[in-house]
C-alpha cells in the first residue's frame, strides 16, 4: 500500500511539473529579461524555455527522489531476483540499439501511412538546446531518469503487478507516447516506450531502461545539433 502512495505522489509531481509553466513561466520570464536585457527577443524566448525545462525537470526529479527515500520497498515489485548491475548495464546498452531499430521500423510504418514530416517535438527541443545548451542536461540526463521513474516504475510497474507484461507495457507505452504531444509520430514513441518497459521487466532494474533512454536522447540530440558538421565531415572523407 505504501508503494502505491509513493507511486501516486511521483505521478502527481510529474503532472505538476508539466502544468507548472501556467503559474511560474511569467515571473521566470520577467526575471530572465532583467538578467539578459540586451538579448534579442527570439533568443531570449528560447533561453527562457531552455532554463525552465532544466529547472522544472530537476525540481521534479529531486522531489521524486525525496519521496522514494521514505519507501525502501518502492523498487521491489517483482518476485524474481534482479539481474546483476553489470548485466543490467549491458542490457541498457543493448537496449539503445533495440530502441534504435524499433524507431526505424516505426518510421517505415509511419511512412507507409503517409507520415513523412520530421518530429516537431524533437525539432523544437533541438532549437531550444541550440540557443540554451543547458537544456541538453534535461534532454539527455534528467528527463530520461524522471520519465523512467514515471512511465516504467509508476505506470508500468503498478499495472504489471495486477495484469501482465503485455497489457502493462502497451498501456504505459501509449501514455508515454501521448504525453510527448507529437501525435503524428505516436507510433515511434509507443514502440520506444514498449522496448523501455521490456528492458525494465527483463532485468528488474530501472537503471537498464534509464541507460537506454539516456543514450537514445543523447544520440538524437547530438545528431540534431551537429547534423551539418557531421554531413560536411562525411562528404570530405568520401
Amino acid at each position: 500500500m505504501k508503494s502505491h502512495k509513493t507511486a501516486l505522489y511521483i505521478l502527481l509531481i510529474y503532472l505538476a511539473m508539466q502544468l507548472s509553466s501556467v503559474v511560474f513561466m511569467r515571473p521566470f520570464a520577467l526575471f530572465m529579461k532583467k538578467r539578459y536585457p540586451t538579448m534579442g527577443k527570439e533568443e531570449l524566448v528560447l533561453t527562457i524555455n531552455g532554463w525552465y525545462i532544466v529547472i522544472s525537470f530537476a525540481v521534479a526529479l529531486l522531489l521524486s527522489l525525496i519521496v522514494i527515500a521514505f519507501n525502501r520497498n518502492f523498487w521491489k515489485i517483482f518476485k524474481q531476483k534482479p539481474e546483476s548491475i553489470p548485466t543490467s548495464i549491458l542490457w541498457g546498452i543493448i537496449g539503445f540499439f533495440l530502441v534504435f531499430v524499433g524507431q526505424w521500423i516505426g518510421g517505415i510504418i509511419e511512412h507507409s501511412l503517409g507520415i513523412t514530416q520530421a518530429s516537431e517535438n524533437t525539432a523544437n527541443l533541438t532549437t531550444i538546446a541550440d540557443a540554451a545548451p543547458i537544456a541538453i542536461l534535461a534532454l539527455a540526463i534528467i528527463g530520461p531518469i524522471l520519465e523512467e521513474f514515471v512511465f516504467r516504475r509508476v505506470i508500468f510497474g503498478s499495472l504489471v503487478q495486477t495484469t501482465n507484461f503485455f497489457i502493462a507495457a502497451l498501456i504505459s507505452s501509449l501514455v508515454f507516447a501521448v504525453i510527448h504531444f507529437d501525435f503524428s509520430h505516436i507510433i515511434i514513441y509507443a514502440i520506444s516506450g514498449f522496448i523501455f518497459a521490456f528492458l525494465y521487466y527483463r532485468t528488474r532494474r530501472i537503471i537498464t531502461s534509464i541507460i537506454a533512454h539516456m543514450m537514445l536522447n543523447g544520440f538524437v540530440t547530438a545528431i540534431q545539433l551537429y547534423q551539418e558538421p557531421i554531413v560536411k565531415f562525411l562528404e570530405q572523407h568520401q
